[in-house]
């Protein structure tokens, strides 16, 4: 499997994690286009700037796109990134992570974190993905049962999204 270098994983999930951006992407995948001059009302947790920040970015990202007579709509690439982050916030839900208790937002961002760890990131990249093989406890075994899924989606995303990975000129387009 071709996977982006952790550097390179990081920039794009350090990206892709920002609280803004998450819940305008599942907003509008969750609830359909957002109207023109609506995002206030819909975030009211959000500044102005974060909203703005965070439209610009998923613009930049090719994740929105402004539709006709005005509104935002998702490109094809923000509903496969929606999927990525319902598949995510599964994950952390199901294994109570980071804790029992907490928002989508912060439960996709805290597991991205985790995937970006050095010896996570290096067992879900070993080749065959690593499996117990019950002598001793091997590296492969910092990997939560299940946490495969979302990374192996995430780094189909990335691989369908060169700019966002920061493939392209070694620089997150943002």
């Amino acid at each position: 499997m071709n996977t982006p270098p952790l550097t390179h994983t990081s920039r794009a999930v350090t990206a892709l994690s920002e609280p803004a951006l998450i819940r305008l992407i599942t907003e509008i995948d969750d609830n359909g286009p957002i109207p023109p001059r609506s995002t206030g009302r819909i975030f009211p947790d959000f500044t102005p700037q974060q909203i703005r920040h965070a439209t610009e970015q998923a613009h930049a990202l090719g994740l929105i796109h402004t539709r006709v007579g005005g509104g935002l709509g998702l490109t094809e690439s923000g509903v496969l990134l929606a999927e990525v982050y319902d598949v995510t916030a599964r994950w952390a839900r199901r294994h109570a992570y980071p804790a029992p208790t907490g928002d989508f937002a912060g439960r996709i961002r805290h597991t991205f974190a985790l995937l970006t760890e050095p010896r996570v990131h290096a067992a879900l990249t070993a080749e065959p993905f690593p499996r117990r093989t019950g002598a001793g406890t091997p590296e492969s075994e910092v990997v939560e049962p299940g946490l495969a899924g979302p990374w192996r989606l995430l780094m189909q995303w990335l691989r369908a999204n060169p700019a966002a990975a920061g493939f392209a000129a070694g620089e997150l387009a943002a």
